[in-house]
This record gives C-alpha cells, structure tokens and sequence, in this order.
C-alpha cells in the first residue's frame, strides 16, 4: 500500500509517495516547475487563485504516476501540507467566490488591530492566546466590510488545505488546528471563538465542519480520483498548516522539540504544553496536533515573511541575463568573511512582519559601500541577514518561557547554504540536527499514521534519516553573537522610527 502526501505551498505545490512497506520515498514531484504567481492588486495585497493550487496537483500526480505507476491504484491515505492563513470563499455549490487572500497579504492588518482594541488585551490574550491580527479570521471581516455582495453568498470559508481536502472528497471540513491559525479558536473554552464572531457578526455556520488533523477525515471521491488517476475510497488522514507539517515530518512532537524552516518564509516552530501568549504578539500560538484523544500541544510560531524570498528575489535579480543557480549564490557567499566586511540586510520585504509588529517594512541593504562590496558580500549579507532575523524568533520564544532542547531542519531550501547554516548555528548556539525528507514526506507518513496502517509513532519515523548534526563553534558563535547584538538594535531603531 502506498501513501501520497501534497504539500501546497504559495510558490509550488510538492507531492511524494511512500511505500507503507518499506516507510521509503519512491516518487516525488514539484508543479509547476517556476513559482507560482501571487498577484498583488494593491500594495500590501497578496491573492492566489485556488483552482490553480488543485491543477497543480493535478499535474503533479501525472509526473507521480510516470515514475511509480503500480502507486496509483494503490494508495491508502493521503495527507495535506499547506500555508497557513490564506482565505478561500466558497458558494452553496462549492464554487470560488474570489482568488484566495493568503498569508502575506496586509490588508486585515487595521482591521485585527481595531477589534484587538475593542475587545481588550486581557481577554485576547487569555483566550485568542492572539490578537486578532492580520490572519483568516480577520480577512473574512476585510471581505464583510469591503466586499459584502460577494460575502453574502458565501456559504463555507476554508483554508488552503482545507479547499483542497473539499476537491478530494467533496466535504468542506476542516480542523481546530487550523481555526486556531486562523485566529477562529478560543483556547480557554476549548472551542471556537464565539465571542470574536459575535463582535465581527460572522455566523458560525460560515464555518466548515470539524474533523481531526491526525485521523480519517473523509474520502478521496469519483470525481477526484479520475482527475489525480487514482483509486477512489483512499482515505484522508492527515491535514496541517505547513509549519505543523514540516513539525511532524521531523518528529518534533514534545515539548522542548523546535522545528525550523527557511523556505520562502523562515519560520522557527517550538512545541509547549503551555497556554503562552505573547503580549507584544511578535510570536504567535497554536494549536498543534495530536492522535486520537491524547490532548494537543501547542506551537509557538516566529514568521519571517521575506526569509527565502529575500534570497530568491537576489537570484532574480542576479540571474538577469543568464540563471544563477542557488549553489553558485551560495559559492559567492562563502568568499567573503562572517561579517560581510559590515554590510547588512534586513529581509523584511514581504509583507507585513509578525516579528516586527505586524509593521509593514521594506527590505533594505544597511552600510553599502561602493567601494568596498561587491556582489559577494551582498550574496552572504543577505544570507547572514536571514539568520539574523531567525535567530531574534529564538530570542523572542525563549524570552516567554518555553524550553528549545532540539532543533530540527529538512536538509533543503536555504539549509542547504554552508553560509546560512553556520550563521544560523552559531546564533542558536546549539547543535542543528539536518533530516533527509520534507512537509510532503512527512505528510504521507502522518497520513499512514492517521488511518492506523501504523500503529506507532516508533513505525512513522522509523525511516526518517539525520543526514547531518551541525555543532556551533565557540570563535564563530563568540562573532556572530556580536553581529547579531549590533543588527539588532539597527533593526530596533527601524520598528521604533515606524512606529
């Protein structure tokens, strides 16, 4: 039996199947092969249509089905990875009303801030473990106030993953994991957060039904399984946002376990069995996940939007004329010394910042000399800068209290950086345990878990391969820790003169 897992990210949407068998990888594919458009209407928006999130899919499994074509009739369960935050609108009829406004988009952010003022700090915090901010939830409001002919006929709001899981079983569902990403879940009363609804008048029925995020939550139908070439009845078993995706995928599950990530966001993930909030609301908290009725942790979540963005959008611009690969990025990076000869990048670009409270900041080059920096150090600038911004998410968490005893990375994206990660190890001052698998991975394993073909933890990450444990070294720590000390207060200047 084998087990598809689709990661939906907002530059590409990753698919791997596994053999239930063997616990092994035998086919994975990415679709499409550029990263996918977000459309930005206005400054600070960001929308994606979500019709091409499931032709992606779509696509995707035709290039599965070319290198393992026995897994196609045979699959057990499938299981969705996805970004957090987006909005996707819904008719009576399952229709999308208009492109998905996901989670980099700023419009909501006035509008989570007013009701944050509305309805207090305290009671916020003791049962939102948030502000209402600029997630789904208030979104959803942006779209009551601005577009109310549209939000009158929406029957059902889903999540990326969850329109996903609607594609594959005609249901729309989704889970209090994801409520609670959304800004939806009141962790007080353990259900959804009526009171917020009340003050923004949305009615809970807008609400998709809930399922669990670890378990059987509906099956792939007719319709589905023709457009994928797979067996119709293959369960549903395991659905997150990416960041408890990729937490799963590298076993991190217990309090004191830190996933990390640095894709087109960099994200530093820990797991607690507190009810933390963050009264400044540079971190957020949600729900994690959990396997029958065993209570969930929580996820402690530090976002930096620009991340790989920041390094992504350099090769771009680097790449006019030819196509600078990220390897030779990376080569021009390590001929310069940890410092960048005084040159720093704030990768604050993308949209509004989290960790930067909820400010909308530009991504900027700090200390550029034109006769002293070329490329090269602009090249390990921006590495190092990410590092930066990654390790004050660190700070940030360990400042409220929770424990960080392992940390946890896939060997990809910008873990792949010799420069990024010594930056990033010897800021975390910790060792940095690099794993050979991803969200899309780790999502078929959940997925096999969820419909109980394994019947263990012990039997999903029974495969999952440490290829390296990087170890900070004490000159280079001693180093970066004062680069870090002086980008900080450089990058504090900045938030307090935007203010």
């Amino acid at each position: 039996m084998y087990f598809l897992g689709l990661d939906i990210g907002s530059s590409s949407v990753k698919l791997s199947v596994i053999d239930g068998d063997s616990g092994e990888r035998v086919a994975n594919a990415t679709y499409p092969p550029q990263e996918m458009t977000i459309k930005a209407p206005q400054s600070g928006w960001a929308e994606q249509a979500p019709e091409d999130w499931w032709d992606a899919v779509k696509k995707g499994c035709e290039q599965l089905w070319q290198i393992k074509p026995e897994a196609r009739d045979n699959i057990g369960a499938i299981g969705i990875s996805y970004q957090m935050h987006g909005l996707v609108a819904v008719d009576k009829d399952g229709e999308v009303l208009r492109p998905s406004i996901i989670w980099c988009d700023s419009r909501a952010v006035a509008t989570g801030e007013l009701a944050f003022s509305e309805l207090g700090q305290d009671w916020c915090m003791a049962h939102l473990l948030n502000a209402p901010g600029n997630f789904t939830a208030a979104k959803l409001r942006w779209v009551q106030e601005n577009e109310p002919e549209l939000y009158s006929r929406i029957d059902k709001i889903l999540l990326p993953g969850d329109y996903i899981a609607f594609k594959l079983t005609g249901e729309c569902t989704t889970t209090a994991s994801g409520l609670s990403e959304g800004v939806f879940w009141d962790f007080s009363e353990n259900q959804v957060a009526d009171t917020l609804l009340k003050h923004w008048h949305i009615d809970p029925a807008l609400l998709a039904r809930q399922v669990p995020s670890l378990g059987i939550q509906g099956e792939v139908n007719e319709i589905a399984a023709r457009e994928l070439g797979i067996n119709a009845g293959a369960k549903l078993a395991f659905r997150a946002g990416d960041q408890v995706a990729n937490s799963i995928s590298l076993n991190v599950l217990e309090p004191g376990d830190v996933a990390t990530t640095a894709g087109t966001s960099g994200v530093v993930y820990a797991v607690t069995d507190k009810n933390i909030a963050d009264p400044d609301q540079r971190i957020n908290t949600f729900l994690h996940l959990n396997k029958g009725n065993a209570e969930a942790h929580r996820g402690l979540l530090a976002c930096i939007n620009g991340a790989g963005r920041m390094n992504s959008w350099l090769r771009g611009v680097l790449s006019t004329g030819g196509d600078l690969s990220y390897p030779e990025l990376n080569e021009l990076g390590e001929s310069v010394a940890p410092g960048s000869d005084g040159l720093n990048v704030y990768p604050f670009g993308n949209g509004a910042e989290r960790i930067m409270r909820n400010k909308l900041l530009s991504a900027q080059l700090d200390g550029l000399d034109l006769n002293r920096h070329g490329v090269n150090h602009i090249a390990r600038a921006t590495q190092e800068g990410v590092a930066y911004a990654m390790n004050l998410g660190f700070d940030l968490i360990k400042g409220l209290g929770a424990e960080t005893r392992v940390v946890r990375a896939g060997h990809s994206n910008m873990f792949l950086s010799p420069v990024f990660t010594s930056a990033f190890v010897n800021l975390i001052g910790a060792p940095l345990e690099l794993y050979q698998t991803d969200s899309a991975d780790g999502v078929a394993r959940a997925a096999a878990w969820g419909c109980d073909f394994y019947a263990s933890r012990d039997d999903v990450f029974r495969t999952l391969t440490c290829k390296a444990i990087l170890e900070p070294q004490a000159q280079l720590q001693n180093q970066y820790q004062d680069l870090y000390a002086q980008w900080r207060t450089a990058v504090e200047q900045r938030l307090t003169q935007n203010h």
